[in-house]
């Protein structure tokens, strides 16, 4: 697994206007890190989404894929390949 980290600094004025709108207890800023957490899991997500349809789409119009086959099409290429 890949571990990536980044330190953000804000200001005390970008934490208010954050704590604004984000429930958040400034002495240990809890509820800007769950924001955080939560945008980066779903731009994952949205990622995966995309990258799911793009490579089905792909796969399904390539001749040469097994993705391509119908299920019997690739049992059968399966089973004489044995």
């Amino acid at each position: 697994m890949a571990n990536h980290t980044k330190t953000i600094t804000l200001t005390d004025l970008q934490q208010k206007i954050l704590s604004n709108d984000l429930y958040n207890d400034v002495s240990d800023n809890a509820g800007i890190d769950a924001w955080l957490d939560n945008a980066i899991t779903g731009k994952i997500n949205n990622c995966w989404k995309r990258m799911q349809q793009q490579w089905t789409t792909k796969l399904m119009n390539d001749s040469s894929s097994v993705a391509s086959q119908t299920p019997y099409q690739a049992t059968k290429q399966t089973l004489l390949h044995l």
